[in-house]
């Protein structure tokens, strides 16, 4: 459809185009270090609500939802939906209830280390750790899968552009930055939504062929009601939702807003935006079943769209692209740095905060390496996410219950959090193998923790844990 050259070319410029006012506006608003990692209530509710809608609409928008549809339906796609939505609205409480225990804090593994002690705090930062590589790494591949389907364009090229620009300005210029250049992504991901909605309704003429080619061919698909498709569906919500509650940048959003209002309304607003979003692009695969297009599901949407597109159309594409995974990695690199500098201020407390900050980009420089030798494969990386999601079930209910429960121990939780993985990696299927008692596996992980939570707060016990401590205990940083 393009060149390579050409594709290059716009690739580079958009990715540039990108990237300039993020360096521009970091020379203008030189942070000190702990505005540089959250921003600390500085964000309104308009900025809360573009920022967070941003690091949701990530390139996986692009092939995830529409998969999904060609195998599980309108029930799969409900589920993805409501698994983007949902986590918004539990992150409210949360939110709130964080920023009073540690007004000055900065991340989730604080609050891990200072309520239930080192042992826990290890699995939580391995499983935050690991989310976020593999998040990292299924957006570079994203977009990479997605250029090369417009230009022959190697998929090593294409993820080194996004990420060197994606570095430059994040490592730059940290949250405040991240959540500036967000609102510019913005303008390009919604209008540009609705220009792919409009031609994709162009380019299936309408809904009525679709639809009878799904009545011919796979009625099931349009049975909110069909067993695999409720299956499909509960088991993305359960791993959706758990997981994203690990994501540091959203908890970087928590403390950057300006108060607990702005919470409320910027994580409200971006759910509700976030489900018809979602829902919609999983509908080009049910187009893409309905229509029999040739090909493969993971790329359902493009060959819906792709089939007789203008030039225009594909160029448009590529900020388009970049907008969706900028966006994204910008805040998992954000989340990464900011996570490797307040760990390393615990464990090297006579380094400056500047000292810090170096060797934080340096370590994510470093860790860019291996996260481009994935992508540069094209691996699908499905089964890594659903590891990660199985490891966050796990630990989801012995997290946030020690929010509130004072009776609460250390010890429930990491018994409670092991339990949950043990029953869950029992039948969690093995790499290669059909992936039939999944949800089975996600529930097992995520209902066995309470179950041991609760039998364990049966037992007699005097000991309360104190609330007030977890202010005094959060490391302030200098510099």
């Amino acid at each position: 459809m393009l060149s390579t050259s050409t594709a290059v070319v716009w690739l580079t410029a958009f990715a540039i185009l990108f990237a300039v006012p993020g360096l521009l506006y970091a020379r203008q608003a030189q942070d000190k270090l702990d505005d540089f990692l959250v921003a600390r209530n500085s964000q309104n509710s308009t900025a809360t609500l573009l920022t967070l809608l941003a690091t949701t609409l990530g390139t996986w928008i692009l092939f995830g939802p529409a998969q999904a549809a060609t195998w599980g339906g309108i029930g799969a796609v409900t589920g993805y939906a409501l698994g983007a939505l949902v986590p918004r609205l539990i992150m409210i409480p949360l939110g709130n209830r964080i920023r009073t225990l540690m007004p000055e804090g900065h991340a989730l593994t604080e609050f891990v280390l200072g309520r239930y002690g080192r042992v826990m705090y290890a699995f939580v930062l391995i499983i935050m750790m690991f989310y976020m590589f593999i998040s990292l790494t299924a957006g570079l591949t994203a977009i990479a899968k997605m250029v090369s389907l417009l230009a022959p364009v190697p998929l090593w090229l294409t993820a080194s552009i996004v990420m060197a620009a994606t570095l430059l300005y994040t490592l730059y210029g940290g949250l405040r930055v991240t959540i500036f250049t967000d609102r510019l992504q913005m303008l390009v991901i919604i209008p540009f939504l609705i220009v792919l909605v409009s031609f994709g309704w162009h380019a299936t003429g309408g809904i009525a062929p679709a639809l009878q080619g799904l009545q011919d061919k796979a009625p099931q698909l349009l049975n909110p009601w069909d067993l695999n498709g409720l299956k499909s569906g509960l088991t993305f919500f359960i791993a959706v939702v758990l997981t994203g509650l690990f994501y540091q940048g959203t908890w970087q959003r928590v403390f950057a807003a300006r108060n607990n209002k702005v919470i409320r309304n910027g994580f409200i607003l971006s759910g509700a935006l976030s489900f018809p979003i979602i829902f919609i692009m999983g509908l080009f695969g049910l187009a893409f079943v309905g229509l029999g297009l040739p090909g493969d599901g993971s790329v359902a949407l493009f060959s819906v769209l792709l089939a007789d597109a203008p030039t225009w159309f594909a160029i448009g594409l590529l900020p388009f692209g970049l907008a969706l995974i900028m966006s994204s990695a910008d805040s998992t690199i954000s989340g990464l740095s900011s996570i490797f500098v307040v760990d390393m201020h615990r464990l090297l407390p006579q380094l400056s905060g500047q000292k810090l900050l170096l060797i934080s980009r340096w370590l994510i420089i470093l860790l860019s390496v291996p996260v481009l030798l994935v992508a540069a494969q094209g691996y699908s990386i499905l089964y890594l996410f659903l590891l990660a999601d199985l490891l966050c079930c796990a630990a989801a209910f012995p997290v946030f219950f020690g929010f509130y429960s004072e009776r609460y121990q250390s010890y429930n939780a990491v018994l409670s959090t092991l339990a949950g993985l043990i029953a869950g990696l029992l039948v969690f299927p093995a790499p290669g193998e059909p992936t039939t008692y999944l949800l089975e596996s996600f529930l097992l992980a995520s209902l066995v923790p309470v179950i041991i939570s609760l039998i364990l707060l049966l037992l007699p016990s005097s000991s309360r844990f104190d609330f007030s401590a977890l202010a005094k205990r959060v490391r302030h940083l200098q510099g």
